[in-house]
């Protein structure tokens, strides 16, 4: 379930510092007089726009997943304590959120591919996002980032204090603390050096010695792509995650998934609940997509 969260951040980092940087991308190609359609950034020009944000972008989520992991410890213990019954159904309302998200980002990819837009009505569009204010568009998706990690961070923190449930209340506290620090330290570090592979690999392009050239060309060809993979993989990791909570939280479906897991060969018995995860995920993610479509069209008759 940790390495899901990892692809779920690891996604939802991807997809926001890609917006930036087309909206960089667009501002500095009109700056030139010169509005393009080409959205797949060269090295070259991802240090010169893209690259200044992208470390800012991740720190700012950083921080944000810290302040998370401020309020959802003492908020877990409080609730641990005095209202125990409502961690599990919380849980399960983070995870429908983490599928509803999913849902969209596969609806939205769907359209896309469906739906292409002729040439003056992508121009029309794309100019209109060059008008925006790049740092608040940023703002805008950090905060949207940091949603997605407070539901994650609540998961790993349910986690940790159900394995430290029976400890001396200083040790819940001591141990909940440290986890979250450590969680988010190795999370985010990782996640700033995945984005500065391309970057890497321009500077060693750069630089006289063959092999340094070599590996600085692979990591520009395989940089773009491992985002690619990360976009695709990471929404998986939505439904996985919100799937997994909502499994462990219906005691029955979690048992009989177990059982039924117990009754197959090692392979499906590995892959059966990680199948059902998935398959439930999306169904929820879509149930709730439904209803936030009903409720939008009937305030939308309302007003």
């Amino acid at each position: 379930m940790a390495g899901s969260s990892l692809l779920t951040l690891l996604d939802d980092i991807a997809t926001l510092l890609d917006d930036i940087s087309m909206m960089g991308k667009l501002a500095a190609k009109k700056t030139a007089g010169v509005l393009g359609d080409d959205l797949s950034l060269n090295a070259q020009q991802v240090t010169g726009v893209r690259a200044n944000r992208e470390l800012p972008v991740v720190w700012g989520v950083a921080k944000g997943s810290f302040v998370n992991k401020v309020i959802l410890v003492p908020l877990a213990l409080l609730i641990s304590a005095f209202i125990p019954w409502a961690i599990t159904p919380l849980l399960m309302l983070g995870g429908a959120f983490l599928c509803y998200e999913g849902v969209e980002k596969v609806l939205h990819s769907l359209q896309a591919r469906k739906h292409k837009e002729d040439p003056q009505a992508r121009q029309q569009r794309l100019e209109a996002l060059a008008q925006q204010d790049p740092l608040a568009f940023e703002r805008d998706k950090v905060k949207g980032a940091i949603r997605t990690d407070f539901i994650l961070s609540a998961e790993i923190v349910a986690i940790t204090l159900g394995i430290v449930a029976d400890a001396p209340l200083l040790n819940q506290i001591l141990i909940l603390s440290g986890i979250a620090i450590l969680v988010t330290v190795g999370v985010y570090g990782l996640v700033g050096i995945i984005v500065k592979l391309d970057d890497m690999g321009y500077w060693l392009v750069k630089k006289s010695s063959a092999l340094a050239r070599w590996v600085g060309n692979g990591l520009l060809a395989v940089a773009p792509r491992l985002m690619k993979l990360l976009s695709i993989v990471g929404t998986l990791a939505m439904f996985l995650v919100g799937g997994g909570i909502i499994v462990h939280g219906i005691a029955p479906l979690h048992h009989a998934v177990e059982h039924w897991a117990g009754e197959q060969s090692a392979l499906i018995a590995s892959l059966l609940p990680t199948g059902v995860n998935l398959v439930l995920g999306f169904i929820v993610g879509a149930v709730v997509l439904a209803g936030v479509k009903v409720i939008t069209g009937f305030r939308a008759t309302a007003e």
